[in-house]
């Protein structure tokens, strides 16, 4: 495994190692040892999977309190955008995103810690993506900032979004509330 560090910190791409032959292709998509090489001691309890199509936008969502999750998300059929904005008060990055494309083809994974929201984009004709979670869902505890939040200015690389309605009643961005601190 590769990893490669975005301009947010703590915000990794993972690219695997791919190992092809005449009959497909083979890769790890998580090993707790590998992933423990480069600081990520983490334990998985959830796996998510969601089946969308182009142009949708889900996000931008996290959880906070003993819930906090970090996020470990690939996609297996499709393409999407993937946004991680961090949300952590006092952050030299504070409001700030990143955008990675995540695919099928390129099977690169983003890890995601507790102390940003997520959203992705559906680029191609429909998507389906896996993300693993540090902790359960928390209806409690979920959180989030409306998609089209103009001080963050996200450019979601589609021209039509379809957007649920739980989605684009979210708050705005400078209405959320300093529950992650940037130490």
């Amino acid at each position: 495994m590769k990893i490669i560090r975005t301009e947010l910190d703590k915000i990794l791409i993972i690219e695997p190692e791919i190992f092809h032959d005449s009959r497909g292709y083979f890769f790890e998509s998580y090993s707790f040892q590998e992933f423990n090489r480069f600081g990520i001691s983490i334990r998985l309890v959830q796996d998510n999977q969601s089946y969308s199509t182009r142009n949708v936008v889900r996000g931008l969502h996290y959880q906070i309190g003993e819930n906090a999750q970090s996020k470990l998300i690939r996609v297996v059929t499709g393409k999407i955008l993937d946004i991680a904005v961090d949300i952590r008060f006092g952050s030299p990055s504070f409001g700030r995103y990143t955008a990675t494309e995540l695919s099928a083809e390129n099977k690169l994974q983003l890890w995601l810690p507790a102390g940003f929201a997520h959203g992705f984009s559906v680029l191609s004709d429909d998507a389906t993506v896996i993300y693993k979670c540090t902790k359960p869902y928390s209806p409690k505890d979920e959180r989030g900032i409306v998609y089209n939040d103009p001080e963050l200015g996200i450019d979601w690389k589609i021209t039509t979004p379809i957007v649920s309605e739980k989605d684009r009643s979210l708050p705005l961005f400078k209405d959320i509330k300093a529950d992650f601190i940037y130490e």
